[in-house]
């Protein structure tokens, strides 16, 4: 693995990083001096590198405004759904010519209201595993349940007059293990009516990026990113890396 792999190299005296055979090695110093763009090889030590535990490589990443994110933990999504429980199903958007809802109240104390919304296509309901659903009143328990048969889960709640996206802080989408999410700042959340569209083509294949588009969510993307800092006696250098 990625880390005892750095943690041999930091141990090695000297270890060669870039494997340019046609270049003569560079000084860290004449680079520093340098302006970019420009190709070098270097003899050098890792020093430091960050973040120390692998997992926290992963950020989300929003191409347009550029910014980078922790990803959010289960938690905090548990806890919007639990927020988002408290606004009860508005019956009216109920069973319309675009889904089939099915709505049940729940065996324990707190009786909460569930409805599952199955998105239909020319008017059928789909095979489950090409079945895009959403979901009103859902604990993190059960999203998790109905990913795990249905192809596509989007967690909503109810307006007066249209089901809508809950926090952006939350997933909007979740296909399989993979939570999508939203950037806050580039994002302009649209009725959930406008997913309509998309049922009614001809090829529906309910991919991520076409879900967010018409939901206008601008997808934001899990990128891998790591800091390195080489030295060689004559000055120390930042390397990052940096890939979807």
């Amino acid at each position: 693995d990625l880390e005892s792999h750095l943690q041999r190299c930091q141990q090695l005296s000297v270890t060669v990083l870039t494997d340019h055979q046609d270049l003569n090695n560079t000084e860290l110093k004449t680079i520093l001096n340098s302006t970019a763009p420009q190709q070098y090889r270097i003899r050098a030590k890792l020093r430091t590198y960050k973040p120390q535990k692998l997992y926290q490589s992963i950020k989300l990443h929003c191409s347009k405004c550029n910014s980078l994110q922790e990803v959010p933990d289960g938690g905090d999504f548990d806890l919007i759904l639990q927020g988002s429980a408290v606004t009860p199903p508005n019956p009216e958007l109920h069973n319309t010519s675009w889904y089939d809802s099915v709505m049940w109240t729940t065996q324990d104390q707190k009786q909460r209201k569930i409805v599952i919304h199955f998105v239909k296509h020319d008017e059928m309901l789909q095979q489950p595993e090409d079945t895009l659903l959403m979901i009103e009143g859902g604990t993190l328990k059960e999203v998790w349940k109905l990913t795990k048969r249905f192809k596509c889960v989007i967690p909503v709640r109810s307006t007066e007059d249209d089901l809508e996206l809950l926090d952006l802080s939350a997933p909007f989408l979740l296909q399989g293990n993979i939570k999508y999410y939203g950037c806050k700042q580039c994002s302009t959340p649209k009725p959930i009516k406008s997913l309509s569209s998309l049922a009614t083509e001809q090829q529906l294949s309910w991919e991520p990026t076409e879900i967010a588009r018409v939901l206008g969510i601008e997808l934001l993307q899990y990128v891998f990113i790591m800091k390195f800092t080489l030295v060689d006696g004559t000055g120390a250098l930042n390397a990052y890396l940096f890939d979807y």
